[in-house]
């Protein structure tokens, strides 16, 4: 729902509580950050495909936009994917914590754009779509944190840039996915049921519910206070944020 309803893809909730989830269970701690990023990304093949699709039917979505990102967004994902399974669990624990306050805090200023900024040309805007993949790939999410105020900064209204970083999640998603895959087949002590980076069991009970729940997201976003509920989401990623820093330092000592 909070895929369809900001923007902001479900990563950012799915990975702390599959962190959560495969901790419990026993899973190798080397490889834990790794399966909690693939497993995430491979839901977001799903919940970006039936989030974009009821976005572009109330006619949401900048495909010009799309186009113009898409290329960067793919090799730099795909590349993002190959640095973050040469990295330590622990890094890339780090890294999400840094990440999710970075992502709050920006909710919570809200900062208005110039007037006359515009959306860059074909190879600023692929630019940029390499460098929000190589992010998106290491957080396992579909890349609407950073994509969404990129294009608000860009003075696209605040709800087309919703429904077009849906469509943007899509290819983020797959090349997530199949770099997560492709780079965890040499992994070692994974348990059953996986591919890769990638759980089935978890990915198969986060697709039920997210496929439909995403539309349901999307028919809000055109109806709530979508900047208020920014706020909130926002605090509630400071306490993921928080929960997750104290078990790294406890961890730690």
């Amino acid at each position: 729902m909070l895929a369809g309803l900001l923007g902001v893809g479900g990563g950012l909730v799915i990975v702390p509580l599959l962190l959560v989830s495969f901790a419990r269970q026993g899973l190798p701690a080397a490889s834990l950050m790794h399966l909690a990023l693939g497993t995430s990304m491979a839901s977001i093949v799903f919940t970006s495909i039936s989030s974009l699709r009821a976005h572009d039917r109330r006619g949401a979505v900048d495909w010009t936009i799309v186009r113009r990102i898409t290329p960067g967004i793919l090799a730099g994902t795909f590349f993002g994917t190959w640095v973050a399974s040469r990295l330590s669990s622990t890094f890339l624990k780090w890294f999400f914590v840094v990440f999710l306050y970075l992502v709050a805090v920006q909710m919570l200023l809200d900062r208005k754009p110039r007037p006359s900024r515009e959306i860059p040309a074909a190879a600023g805007t692929n630019a940029v779509g390499g460098v929000i993949g190589v992010i998106s790939s290491l957080v396992g999410i579909g890349g609407g944190s950073l994509s969404v105020p990129f294009m608000v900064w860009c003075n696209v209204p605040v709800h087309r840039a919703i429904g077009t970083s849906a469509a943007i999640g899509l290819p983020i998603a797959l090349a997530g996915s199949a770099g997560y895959v492709i780079n965890g087949l040499a992994a070692h002590d994974l348990p059953s049921y996986t591919l890769g980076y990638v759980s089935l069991p978890a990915l198969a009970g986060i697709v039920v519910a997210s496929v439909s729940t995403a539309p349901l997201g999307a028919r809000l976003a055109h109806s709530l206070p979508v900047p208020k509920l920014k706020r909130v989401f926002a605090l509630l990623l400071l306490v993921m944020g928080t929960r997750l820093l104290y078990d790294l330092l406890r961890d730690g000592r």
